[in-house]
């Protein structure tokens, strides 16, 4: 081949070569360029969710230092609980709660069953509002019912004792008959029995208290109130709480009437029994084995509890301590007195003659210018010759007395 195509064919691959290492180096440029501005993104992203993070911890450390209760209050679905009502909504919404006692639908006959239903179909054909119907389940807290056995069987155990005393006593006494104590044996024989099975009924209890499967399933129907409903007339507070329990206590009883049709009876919930509702609603967990009850005498309505200063528990002991002794000391006090009072009564009987003869002998003093001296001075001696005589007759006036009090 000739040396300038050659050279010519060099020139164009040369060529071709350099177009396609500029064509790479443009890809490369461009590829870098987006790579960049991909890792800018990440990095401005990176330091945006650092900003939000610290963003967020600084609410909520506002959040927990403005943490009061009516904060806990504004989280809550209802203001508050009055006239057996829920208010909600800054008194534009009230709700009365009826609670239903459920029946035993699988246990009835096929007629039994067929006016049940057609008593639920009733109830609802009856109904011209809206109505919300509500079933809670909860465990079967048994403490209540373990607490009132224990203060019974305590009751059982001291008439027990008292029943094993007497037995006792009659049995070392000898004028009982054999017929007495036998009954008494037998009332023993009765109070213990029923002590032995008040015992078991308490362990069984117990032990079925600690299953925690066993649940109640209770069933309501909300009636709601709209403050709307009213006119368009402006009416004060009290005027819409009034006409809402009205309106609201109609309805409840139309649906208690009209469900007792199907067999099942209702009641209105009092606000006691709300409180219970919605602490039970709010704190499933805790309701088990905390109750209403409970967190009532723990002050659950306090934002902040502590423990009683040391002092004030150290004063609280010494306060005790000293009415304790201060009883002590003033029954103490009161037996001194009686037995005082007992010996004196008794010296007093026993030189009850010389008394009586020496008070005669002032009597006559203080009379000499009535009786005369002579008469006075031959009366005291009298009293002084005669003393024996008449302590006798005192002593057989005393005998006598004494006979008719024993008798008597």
């Amino acid at each position: 081949m000739d040396n300038n195509v050659i050279s010519q064919i060099l020139v164009v691959v040369l060529s071709v070569m350099l177009f396609i290492l500029m064509i790479l180096i443009a890809i490369f440029v461009v590829l870098k360029v987006r790579d960049n501005q991909k890792n800018k993104k990440v990095e401005d992203k990176i330091q945006d969710d650092e900003r939000k993070s610290k963003t967020e911890k600084k609410e909520n450390t506002s959040v927990t230092a403005n943490y009061t209760k009516q904060s806990i209050m504004d989280f809550m679905e209802f203001d508050k609980i009055e006239d057996n009502m829920i208010v909600q909504k800054k008194g534009r919404r009230y709700l009365m709660v009826v609670e239903c006692q459920g029946i035993n639908y699988d246990l009835m006959s096929g007629m039994e069953k067929v006016a049940v239903e057609e008593g639920f179909q009733q109830f609802l054909n009856t109904l011209r509002h809206p109505i919300q119907i509500y079933i809670q389940t909860r465990t079967v807290n048994l403490e209540k019912s373990i607490n009132t056995y224990k203060d019974k069987i305590k009751e059982v155990e001291d008439q027990y004792r008292q029943r094993l005393l007497r037995y006792n006593q009659l049995k070392t006494s000898d004028t009982a008959t054999q017929e007495e104590i036998d009954r008494e044996f037998f009332e023993l024989t009765k109070q213990r029995n029923l002590l032995e099975y008040g015992r078991d009924l308490v362990a069984n209890t117990e032990r079925m208290s600690l299953n925690k499967n066993i649940l109640n399933r209770k069933y309501y129907i909300i009636i709601p109130y709209f403050a709307e409903e009213v006119a368009d007339k402006e009416y004060a507070y009290e005027e819409i709480r009034n006409m809402a329990f009205s309106e609201l206590y109609t309805k409840s009883q139309s649906i208690i009437r009209t469900l007792s049709s199907c067999s099942v009876a209702g009641k209105i919930l009092s606000s006691q029994e709300l409180v219970e509702l919605l602490y039970v609603a709010y704190n499933r967990d805790e309701s088990e084995t905390y109750g209403i009850e409970r967190a009532t005498r723990a002050g659950y309505d306090e934002l902040y509890s502590t423990a009683p200063d040391v002092f004030e528990k150290k004063i609280k002991v010494l306060d005790e301590y000293i009415e304790e002794q201060a009883i002590e000391l003033a029954n103490q006090a009161i037996e001194k007195v009686k037995s005082k009072a007992q010996k004196e009564a008794e010296r007093k009987e026993g030189n009850i003659e010389e008394l009586v003869s020496k008070m005669a002998e002032i009597i006559l003093n203080e009379n000499r210018r009535y009786v005369g001296n002579d008469v006075a001075e031959s009366a005291i001696k009298e009293i002084k010759e005669g003393g024996e005589n008449a302590n006798e007759e005192v002593k057989k006036t005393r005998r006598g007395r004494k006979k008719k009090s024993v008798e008597q």
